[in-house]
């Protein structure tokens, strides 16, 4: 009986974790959903746009585009929120069934051990199965037996009682589930009106400058050569922080190698006696012509290696390089603008559009290798071990060459286009040495 007990009190627990259980899935799906909501109302004003030139056409295209695709991700996010919450009400309905097949077999049983005591319920025929044992052990075994069966029936009626509670939650816990899920797919509609209108704002800004083509190839190639000038500059001095890294790393061996040397003679001079000098000078000329031999090529110090496996190791973890919110209105790689003919981009990073005042911010713990200004605007180049990130199209920088910096610092004030509805962009690359990578796969987005 102690055992039957136990199990019921397990029981009303596991009910009450998988309540607490749900609640807790909603919840989680309501704030990352709730996230990638306040994102897209915070960037929804990214998107005005004067409209009237070519360049500020394409920008507004540009942004447009992206505040599509962050819409996109967020009815995406929906829809497996409302597939995860499905499954919940599977498993939920699942457990009710359970509960329900239980309570039927507990009333079947309670209904069988009623109709037995009402067949035996006189005190006399209890005494008489009590007293007709054969001896004192079997009497009192037959006294406990009675006692037993009592209580047993008590605790089967207190079990019904528990396990028809058990099913009201359940079916309060199903309730919720369900609103949850009603009120998703009232929500995803909504956004799937909303991205429909945006498409369709789409169609019109690029039926508009295709009426424009000369003027938008004039466009593009004024950004391209824009491009190249900023990518080459970069290329450049990529290469010379490479070169310094180099050398660091080929004195910091040089350096390590020596103190071997000497610590080697010290310990040969110190152990060699005086009968044994000839050998020793053998030994010396020997280790000399060793440590004239062409010394291993040498690109990382231990502590930029240390820094790298750092920076290595928090892929998809690294903050966005902009404060504030953000739309990436381009990609990495080459890629055609969607619905334009002949036009193609070729982005060395990522563009992110951000509010007026935005600051660009270091993504990771390491020293700025560069500062260096290009059509008026700054441009900074940041080294975390044997990987460099970059932060161009600033107003103003508020790091200079050398100086320490650490995750999230601000490195300065995104420029503002006035001239295009205060469109501000900062343009991110990453590196990895001389190769160049796709930045978002780093970010936390």
């Amino acid at each position: 009986m102690r055992y039957f007990l136990i199990a019921i009190i397990l029981l009303l627990g596991t009910s009450t974790t998988l309540l607490a259980q749900s609640n807790k899935l909603i919840k989680e799906l309501e704030s990352k959903r709730g996230a990638l909501q306040k994102q897209i109302a915070e960037t929804e004003s990214l998107l005005k746009t004067t409209k009237k030139d070519v360049g500020s056409q394409l920008n507004g295209l540009a942004a447009l585009s992206g505040q599509i695709e962050e819409r996109k991700r967020y009815i995406n996010s929906i829809n497996k929120d409302v597939d995860a919450i499905g499954d919940e009400l599977y498993k939920l309905e699942r457990q009710l069934g359970v509960l329900r097949k239980d309570l039927a077999d507990k009333k079947k049983k309670y209904e069988s051990s009623v109709q037995y005591l009402y067949k035996n319920k006189s005190i006399e025929e209890k005494l008489m199965f009590i007293f007709s044992a054969d001896n004192l052990t079997k009497m009192y075994r037959r006294l406990r037996y009675v006692r037993e069966y009592a209580t047993y029936q008590r605790l089967q009626g207190e079990e019904i009682l528990k396990k028809q509670e058990q099913i009201n939650r359940k079916r309060a816990e199903l309730q919720q589930v369900k609103a949850a899920k009603e009120s998703l797919l009232k929500e995803r509609e909504s956004e799937k009106a909303k991205l429909e209108v945006q498409e369709k704002e789409k169609r019109t800004l690029v039926a508009n400058l295709k009426k424009k083509q000369q003027g938008l190839q004039s466009e593009i190639r004024r950004k391209k050569t824009e491009a190249n000038r900023l990518n080459a500059r970069i290329d450049r001095l990529i290469a010379e922080e490479i070169e310094k890294a180099r050398k660091r790393a080929e004195e910091e061996a040089r350096r390590e190698a020596e103190a071997r040397r000497k610590a080697a003679e010290a310990k040969s001079t110190s152990k060699e006696s005086e009968a044994k000098k000839s050998d020793s000078r053998k030994s010396s000329s020997s280790r000399k012509r060793a440590a004239e031999k062409p010394m291993e090529s040498y690109s990382m110090s231990r502590e930029d290696r240390e820094l790298s496996g750092n920076f290595a190791n928090n892929r998809g973890r690294l903050p966005m390089p902009i404060s504030g919110s953000y739309i990436i209105t381009s990609h990495y790689g080459e890629y055609a603008v969607e619905g334009l003919r002949n036009v193609k981009l070729d982005n060395k990073g990522i563009d992110i559009q951000g509010r007026p005042g935005a600051q660009a911010r270091a993504i990771f713990d390491g020293k700025v290798a560069a500062v260096f200004q290009l059509n008026g605007l700054f441009n900074v180049l940041i080294r975390h071990g044997n990987y460099i990130s970059v932060y161009c199209n600033l107003s103003s920088a508020s790091v200079k060459q050398g100086d320490n910096v650490s995750t999230k610092q601000s490195i300065g004030q995104v420029f503002s286009d006035m001239s295009d509805s205060g469109r501000t962009v900062l343009h991110f690359q990453l590196r990895r040495e001389k190769e160049k990578l796709n930045p978002e796969p780093w970010l936390n987005r």
